[in-house]
């Protein structure tokens, strides 16, 4: 070993293993259905880079958001379906389940009622908000999806500015059983320094159950596999995370 590693380590050694998740509960992999993979090529170069990555299976989450993203479960459940022939023609080991991710608007409360709520693992529900302000359909969403007998997950909620340093509301969530998921490429500054610093708090004050790539693109692969041996990484290994249960 050279002096810099004596010095600084080895960094194959430091390098966080994204196989201990073994399964990835949010992306957009279904080619041509949102703003994720455009083709059966780009989702299987994906899916093989997943597999090298040490994951064994992937719940990928197409968004549903009203007219933007008008997906269904026949639209996503169709489009697994031929993921999944490719995949076993390709004789590729990796799995793929699909879900969704729901956009938490006034088009959410009807899919609902109506009992059409694509789930994953133990009754799990991946929804999301905006940007710029909380959805007033916060609390009526979160309480019906919990009537109905499932478990939401807060998608990326490193990524909500208007929530930014209330970890005492975090808590309050948990406690509900409403779960919290935060992006792996949040750690890398991907989307700016406030989102950054509050993945990284989430993670040292253990407020995360659930890691996720949201992967749209193979880029992002890259980046997360790139950004593994961030000291961070240190206090990931201390999180009891569920990806593993799924």
């Amino acid at each position: 070993m050279n002096f810099i590693s004596k010095l600084f380590g080895s960094s194959s050694n430091s390098k966080y293993d994204l196989g201990q998740l073994e399964v990835d509960m949010h992306s957009h992999l279904i080619p041509g259905i949102d703003d994720g993979s455009p083709s059966m090529d780009h989702t299987i170069a994906m899916l093989a880079k997943f597999e090298q990555m040490g994951y064994r299976k992937v719940v990928t989450t197409p968004h549903i958001l009203n007219d933007v993203h008008p997906n269904t479960p026949q639209s996503i459940l169709g489009g697994l379906s031929e993921v999944r022939a490719e995949i076993q023609r390709l004789g590729m080991k990796i799995e793929i389940e699909a879900a969704a991710e729901y956009y938490c608007d006034e088009s959410f409360l009807p899919i609902i009622e109506r009992n059409e709520v694509l789930s994953f693992g133990a009754n799990y529900v991946l929804m999301e908000f905006g940007f710029l302000s909380p959805s007033q359909y916060e609390a009526q969403a979160l309480f019906n999806l919990q009537v109905a007998g499932y478990v939401p997950i807060l998608a990326h909620y490193e990524r909500y500015p208007y929530y930014f340093g209330d970890f005492k509301r975090v808590d309050a969530l948990r406690e509900r059983n409403i779960q919290i998921q935060v992006n792996l490429n949040s750690l890398t500054g991907h989307y700016g320094p406030g989102v950054k610093k509050m993945a990284e708090q989430l993670i040292k004050n253990k407020q995360v159950d659930f890691l996720g790539t949201d992967c749209h693109r193979m880029e992002h692969l890259m980046m997360i596999e790139q950004s593994l041996s961030m000291p961070i990484y240190k206090q990931v290994e201390a999180l009891t995370l569920k990806n593993n249960s799924l």
